[in-house]
């Protein structure tokens, strides 16, 4: 594997999150005399399981096929019309996302309206389960997780970037947290970026001393000391691959392997031959470093 793709969601902790079903999904079948035209207070994302249609959002014309996903934001006027004589069947869920409590996470994002999901072979069974499980006046736990896994799917393709961060009074918490939170996704999203930490700093609203701080305090490492903590989490990936050391460290933006092999085990704590040897352990049953529960614990440098 050439390459690792950083996900943009990966440096937001779990619980600073909230995903809200705000209402039972629409299991669409629609008909080729189906027509909309409407807005919704609510996000509302749409999955093409068969047929097609065609949709007017913001001045563009989105064409729905099988595959297709579409994000139509709180408040935004679409219209939509089938254009098949086949029944034009998927699934719509109205919900929110939000960010400390407050926070529309959708609204802080610059996203395409609509892509074609890329592992749809693998996509198309769980949306058609979510389509026929859904219960008709409620939302269910299982509903909740397969639908985040639905929502980052699609953001991890529609993600064009983060919008100026404009989220109020930058001395309010939740703002600096939130630039954090940004800044944190865009060296995870590309920890090879020459230039990523001195370009991620510069674009925050504060000033860039003070923003090292608060980052190291909210993230436990200093934007540099992260940046290559993505990068050792790259090599890590690849090594359990099957890569060799010297192959995952050049992937990893390393072109000396000793080096490498210094800052590995001073990030995870052990060499890189010795992860291996722990992650082949790991693969055959063994509780590397008597661990119970089989996970790896590093002595993690911060």
């Amino acid at each position: 594997m050439e390459k690792i793709e950083g996900s943009i969601l990966s440096a937001i902790p779990m619980n600073a999150m909230a995903l809200t079903l705000t209402r039972s999904t629409i299991r669409m079948q629609h008909s080729h005399t189906w027509g909309v035209d409407k807005s919704n207070s609510v996000h509302d994302l749409i999955i093409c399981l068969t047929g097609s249609a065609r949709y007017e959002v913001e001045g563009e014309t989105i064409d729905m096929a099988p595959g297709r996903a579409m994000l139509l934001p709180a408040n935004t006027w679409f219209s939509g019309h089938s254009t098949s004589m086949e029944a034009y069947t998927g699934i719509a869920q109205h919900f929110t996302l939000d960010l400390f409590g407050r926070l529309d996470l959708i609204a802080q994002m610059n996203l395409k309206h609509a892509v074609t999901l890329a592992r749809w072979e693998m996509m198309e069974p769980l949306t058609r389960y979510y389509h026929d499980n859904a219960p008709p006046y409620s939302t269910t736990l299982l509903q909740h997780h397969l639908f985040m896994f639905l929502l980052i799917e699609f953001i991890e393709q529609a993600h064009i970037g983060w919008k100026e961060q404009s989220v109020g009074n930058v001395n309010n918490p939740d703002a600096l947290s939130f630039s954090v939170m940004v800044a944190a996704s865009q060296i995870a999203a590309d920890p090879l970026g020459e230039e990523i930490v001195e370009r991620t700093i510069n674009s925050a609203p504060y000033n860039p001393d003070y923003f090292k701080r608060e980052f190291r305090k909210r993230v436990g490492w200093t934007p540099d000391k992260f940046q290559e903590f993505k990068r050792m989490e790259r090599a890590m990936g690849l090594m359990a691959g099957g890569c060799t050391v010297k192959r995952a460290a050049e992937l990893s933006g390393y072109t000396d392997a000793y080096y490498f092999s210094r800052m590995f085990k001073r990030y995870i704590g052990i060499s890189p031959q010795g992860y291996q040897q722990s992650e082949k352990r790991s693969r055959e049953g063994a509780f590397p470093r008597g661990e119970e529960d089989g996970q790896l614990i590093y002595p993690l440098t911060r």
